[in-house]
């Protein structure tokens, strides 16, 4: 078989496969040529999910008559410089390869004017074929208009989606360049419907965030936090959302380097890193981060949709994604997000059914209809409810009105009292909070064993009675070939036959905890980690699963001193907003919000 070269529309289409993978490529290459023309405005116009037409408008610098023909010309390019220092690349776009590849595939027409120059020009494309440049009416700038996508080469049309489905990676991909990009107006339509519109952010004090809430939502500007740090010449910027502000997939984890919205899995491993001990299995955080550091410590050149970048030194940059995260998330303290509160006010409904009095054979309520409650545990405000019916005058007793300070002006106010043995409600100054009392005091407890660790070990305490706790013989063997490990985080155990193990110590914090049922949940963990794991690698799970089981539980009710005690740790433990897999540990309603329920606002 004899070697031979390819005809360059063959080429030409190959180079198109590996540039143009569908219409929101096509999107990106144009887009990111009008940031890197020093474009302030940009518009695109699709039909069809992109196959019928892509349309691309900038007032950015333009291109002379001259330059038209080498723009669709293969690897040739104004992005770099004259060195051709690949290590030194400071634009978007520099492969050289995206006009000449959509020109491959479809229909193509480029007119542009360029800064200084009398005249437009315009020059048409078809398959590859260049026509001759004509003169063209023409504002400052460049527009591209692609028609027909892959007629050249029908066979890839079978491979796209439906319209909407490529619409939505065309809006995705405009978003996170207008993300990246907060100083240029983007316009996004299909059709005659406007799908996008971002105007320059004209906001003095925060233009990123303010392009931010517009593209990703308000309520992330409601609950971020702002990140800021630099490390042996790398700097990072953005916003990092609160542990309980999550989402079920990573999709709204955004990353840009250099001004390149880029997906690297480097990005989800820092992130899910620094928040493993905040948010459980299955949510997401949302961010949205901005690395900047010298050209030559980055390669761009890895991927043809330059959507991938390679650090020279990833280890510093990952450190610094991780490092940031978890410094921003301990200044965050209790907090979490407001969005937590909007969602309950929705829950919120007035009801249908009002009360209605038993009348009395004349039609008449008798006095005293209202009902009387049954059971404070179960109807009422525990350790308030007996004060209901109390006499004019009685003295109260043992109630939290009575022996909690009259001040309210802490951040979670002060307990009024606990609803089904489960919940403490606060009265804070402009409204109220309330408080899920077992995942608050898992995650108080949670942090004390990691202080603990962090000091030298686990304070422990010896049972009176050492527990036999009988398991399968698998799970306790899996305990005791871990007991040195377990014993630096207070629990101290040994084997009791083939079956079960005799627990003698267990961590102080805990105090009277389930023991059976936390040793019987760690055999099991420690199963699944597998031989190979060390516990100290896993130990932040192992810990969590301790504090759940240390904790007070959903049922026990408590004395005003406990619930205000509660409170109190809550405001001075960091990460107390969310519990140990990402809950939320209570939720704050203003007085505004209740006033509108009720009808008054």
């Amino acid at each position: 078989m004899n070697i031979r070269l390819l005809p360059d529309g063959v080429i030409n289409r190959i180079a198109a496969g590996e540039v143009v993978e569908r219409p929101a490529s096509v999107v990106k290459e144009l887009v990111e040529n009008a940031i890197d023309a020093g474009a302030r405005r940009i518009e695109v116009r699709v039909k069809e999910g992109g196959r019928a037409l892509i349309q691309v408008i900038d007032d950015g610098c333009g291109m002379a008559r001259e330059e038209l023909p080498l723009a669709i010309a293969r690897h040739a390019t104004s992005k770099l410089p004259k060195d051709d220092d690949l290590s030194n690349i400071a634009t978007l776009g520099f492969r050289g390869e995206a006009l000449p590849s959509i020109a491959a595939v479809s229909r193509l027409e480029i007119a542009s004017l360029q800064q200084g120059a009398e005249n437009a020009w315009s020059l048409t494309v078809e398959g590859g074929r260049a026509h001759e440049t004509v003169p063209a009416a023409h504002p400052l700038g460049t527009t591209i208009i692609m028609r027909d996508l892959f007629y050249a080469t029908p066979a890839r049309l079978k491979f796209l989606k439906t319209e909407r489905t490529e619409l939505g990676h065309i809006a995705d991909c405009i978003q996170r360049l207008a993300m990246a990009c907060p100083n240029i107006a983007f316009t996004l339509a299909d059709g005659e419907r406007e799908v996008l519109r971002a105007p320059v952010a004209d906001d003095l004090i925060d233009p990123c965030l303010s392009r931010l809430a517009l593209v990703i939502g308000q309520d992330f500007a409601d609950n971020t936090l702002q990140l800021v740090a630099e490390r042996e010449g790398v700097r990072l910027a953005g916003y990092a959302g609160l542990p309980t502000y999550n989402r079920a997939t990573a999709r709204q984890q955004f990353l840009f380097v250099n001004g390149r919205p880029v997906r690297d899995k480097l990005l989800n491993g820092a992130v899910r890193g620094a928040y493993q001990d905040f948010i459980g299995g299955g949510r997401y955080p949302v961010v949205a981060i901005f690395i900047d550091l010298a050209p030559e410590g980055l390669d761009v050149n890895v991927h043809p949709a330059k959507t991938e970048v390679r650090f020279r030194d990833a280890g510093v940059v990952r450190g610094l994604i991780v490092g940031t995260l978890k410094r921003a998330l301990a200044e965050a303290g209790h907090l979490a997000a407001t969005t937590v509160s909007q969602a309950a006010l929705g829950a919120v409904r007035p009801s249908d059914r009002l009360y209605q009095p038993e009348l009395n054979a004349r039609g008449v309520s008798p006095r005293g209809f209202y009902p009387r409650p049954t059971s404070p545990a179960v109807n009422g405000l525990a350790d308030v409810a007996s004060v209901y019916h109390a006499p004019l005058g009685a003295p109260i007793a043992d109630t939290p009105e009575a022996t909690t300070p009259p001040e309210i002006d802490y951040p979670l106010g002060v307990a009024r009292g606990q609803v089904h043995t489960t919940y403490i409600v606060a009265q804070t100054e402009d409204g109220i909070v309330i408080v899920d009392q077992h995942a608050a005091h898992e995650r108080l407890v949670y942090e004390r064993m990691k202080a603990s660790l962090n000091q030298g070990g686990v304070m422990r305490q010896i049972l009176l009675l050492p527990e036999v706790i009988e398991l399968e013989e698998g799970l306790a063997s899996c305990l005791t070939t871990r007991a040195k490990e377990l014993e630096t985080l207070g629990l101290v155990l040994e084997a009791f036959g083939p079956g079960a193990v005799i627990v003698r110590e267990t961590p102080a914090m805990l105090g009277e905890g389930d023991f059976k049922g936390l040793v019987r949940d760690l055999a099991e963990e420690i199963a699944e980690f597998g031989q190979g794991v060390t516990l100290q690698e896993r130990l932040f799970e192992v810990c969590s699963t301790m504090a759940c089981h240390g904790s007070v539980r959903a049922g026990r009710r408590l004395r005003a001193e406990e619930m205000n005690a509660l409170l109190r740790e809550m405001e001075m433990t960091p990460h107390s907003g969310q519990c140990n897999h990402g809950r939320p540990t209570y939720i704050e309603l203003k007085l505004s919000d209740i006033e509108r329920l009720f009808g008054r606002r």
